[in-house]
């Protein structure tokens, strides 16, 4: 085989991988979080498990693939997992996206379980993920004389995201009636002092409710392992679905 046709066939493994073995997938970005207009593209986020036989082979099955569609993005099980559990914000909010795309029986499996994934290391990851972001919005005020207004309305629903999680123990990622004030941010009509005073004011309050927050101090480790344990061993045919 030449290695444009060895290329070819790594290619046409993966779509299949998205085709055949997609667990669940759906619709993240400004339109899962309620804050859709006319220029929103259509962010895909999915799960797939790659059948057991696979990791068998001295060549593993990827941990993720980028399509086939634009703006396309999926996992394999196990890795979703574990950046799940290790409170990786843009994964967890993928299991509470109200436009769910496609699901099968593992895929609600998986959602019945997406309160173990839950933390109070989510405090320290939405934070140093807010902190990294906010250093760019920073920059680009330093540079070109104002942020990316759309990257701060995004920064300022994650950080009240992560303030409301650690006040009630779940976790929302539609913006609700938020939605007006967000997208004023995003057209620039909020001045960058005042976006900066409620940056500071969601980041306090998180760290203010995280003593009390309702959360566990860690994730249920054992019931996702047991969980994927299961799903590999029906995936090689040793369980009945």
């Amino acid at each position: 085989m030449l290695p444009e046709d060895r290329a070819a066939d790594h290619t046409m493994d993966h779509a299949a991988l998205i085709r055949d073995h997609t667990v669940y997938s759906c619709v993240m970005g400004s339109r899962a979080f309620g804050l859709t207009t006319q220029e929103s593209d259509t962010d895909r986020r999915g799960i797939f498990l790659a059948p057991t036989p696979l990791f068998w082979r001295f060549s593993k099955p990827p941990t993720h693939i980028e399509g086939p569609l634009p703006e396309q993005f999926s996992w394999e099980l196990e890795r979703f997992c574990e950046l799940a559990l290790r409170a990786n914000p843009n994964i967890l909010e993928c299991l509470h996206s109200p436009l769910v795309e496609h699901i099968d029986e593992t895929g609600r499996e998986l959602l019945s379980l997406r309160g173990a994934f839950l933390s109070l290391h989510a405090h320290d990851t939405f934070a140093r993920y807010a902190l990294a972001q906010r250093k760019k919005l920073d920059a680009d005020v330093c540079t070109h004389g104002a942020p990316r207004w759309k990257h701060a309305m995004h920064l300022l629903r994650l950080l009240a995201s992560c303030r409301d999680l650690l006040r009630t123990g779940e976790l929302v990622i539609d913006v609700g009636d938020a939605r007006d004030d967000l997208l004023a941010v995003k057209r620039g009509e909020v001045p960058w002092p005042e976006v900066e005073r409620r940056m500071t004011t969601l980041a306090e309050e998180s760290d203010s409710a995280a003593p009390k927050s309702p959360l566990p101090a860690e994730p249920d480790t054992a019931a996702v392992e047991d969980f994927l344990f299961r799903t590999r061993r029906r995936s090689a045919g040793f369980e009945r679905p």
